[in-house]
């Protein structure tokens, strides 16, 4: 009985694994908004020692993809965050992310409503019930809440980027430009009171 009980647990002890989000920079620019809660963030989720990300390209299958952890190219790694521990065995897991897999389509994603963040919080939220650092995809929420002010383009369609390559250069230009006016803004907070309220909204919000 006690050597059954001891290789139950040895067992259920070989399918946990812990669920961490690598957060990579896209812009220089985060060197400077980071600070405030802000920045342009590419993540992927790592399970099983692979990580697994999200990326667009013209097609109507799949756009996720698997790297080795923390080396998705032509981003900059900056950081983990860990999310918790999952009790599922790894065949549990292959059908797992085969099942969200094919929910993320290339051909839809989109900079400010599907985009890679969105896909790992989506992961994070159904393997460990904890949503992603609300830092990591802020600036697409407060894109979502400007919406009328994006360009109608990006309203409507998605990036033609393939998955397996990622280039700095390829960030929007008008998403440097709303990471810039965050910092003009954070700056203009830090020595005008009155715009602590909006400040405060902008992250109750996001």
């Amino acid at each position: 009985m006690g050597a059954e009980s001891s290789s139950a647990d040895s067992s259920s002890k070989n399918n946990e694994t812990e669920v961490i989000l690598n957060i990579y920079d896209l812009t220089p620019v985060n060197n400077y908004v980071a600070w405030f809660g802000f920045g342009i963030f590419h993540s992927g989720i790592e399970v099983y020692g692979m990580e697994y990300g999200f990326g667009a390209h013209e097609y109507p299958i799949s756009g996720v993809f698997e790297v080795e952890p923390k080396s998705c190219p032509g981003f900059i790694y900056r950081c983990s965050v860990p999310l918790g521990r999952i009790d599922m065995p790894p065949s549990e897991f292959a059908q797992f992310i085969e099942t969200v897999a094919s929910e993320y389509h290339g051909d839809t994603y989109h900079l400010i409503s599907k985009n890679c963040n969105h896909f790992t919080d989506d992961m994070s939220i159904r393997l460990t019930g904890k949503n992603i650092p609300g830092w990591v995809n802020r600036l697409a929420k407060l894109g979502a809440f400007c919406n009328c002010l994006l360009p109608e383009s990006l309203q409507e369609t998605t990036v033609k980027q393939m998955p397996e390559y990622h280039s700095c250069a390829g960030v929007p230009a008008f998403l440097v430009l709303l990471a810039f006016l965050v910092l003009l803004y954070c700056y203009q907070f830090v020595k005008v009171n009155y715009h602590k309220a909006m400040f405060y909204f902008i992250f109750v919000y996001c």
